[in-house]
């Protein structure tokens, strides 16, 4: 059995296209309890804590944990913002410059455990305090890291990408479905 400890429904999508069956079971793992400045080492270390949290809940499947932050310009890292205030600053950040993405990820079972972690730089436009107002208000910007999700209206601000677009989403497809050919689930 295939688990995918996450929540997030553009995880789920993506997982599809190279696992058609698997169970969604989010992980209850307390993030906060991680502290970690070097974002590479935070998102493995959360995307491994995930994963091994709901397989020591079911022991016999081959899960997989995730987590993925926005490096800012000034090197700060940027989770899911907690509120609007939080997340109009965090667009002013990565407003006219290039920044990064790093999802990180394990899969575990009860013989093996990979962890990775891959980088995609992205590269806004300059964006009018309008254009801010205006994308928070459609709510969209308030479950994903760097409160913004490139696969909807933000998609637009883009105007360069370097790497795996798939891995800004929130799930690097490729690098994962070369993880799953070593694993029998």
């Amino acid at each position: 059995m295939l688990i995918l400890a996450s929540k997030s429904p553009r995880r789920q999508a993506l997982l599809k296209w190279i696992a058609p069956e698997f169970e969604v079971i989010p992980s209850g793992f307390d993030e906060h309890t991680i502290q970690e400045l070097i974002p590479e080492k935070l998102v493995r270390k959360l995307a491994q804590k995930k994963a091994q949290e709901v397989q020591k809940r079911f022991p016999n499947a081959t899960v997989i944990g995730c987590d993925t932050v926005v490096v800012s310009p000034k090197h700060q890292i940027f989770g899911i913002p907690k509120d609007e205030a939080q997340a109009h600053w965090m667009l002013k950040e990565l407003s006219g410059k290039t920044h990064k993405v790093i999802t990180g990820g394990c899969v575990v079972n009860a013989k093996k455990c990979s962890i990775f972690h891959k980088t995609t730089k992205v590269t806004f436009m300059q964006l009018s305090e309008t254009e801010i107002n205006d994308y928070l208000a459609t709510k969209e910007p308030f479950d994903k890291a760097g409160a913004y999700g490139i696969q909807g209206y933000a998609g637009a601000f883009v105007t360069k990408i370097n790497g795996d677009y798939h891995n800004v989403v929130g799930l690097p497809i490729q690098t994962l479905r070369k993880i799953l050919q070593i694993y029998e689930y």
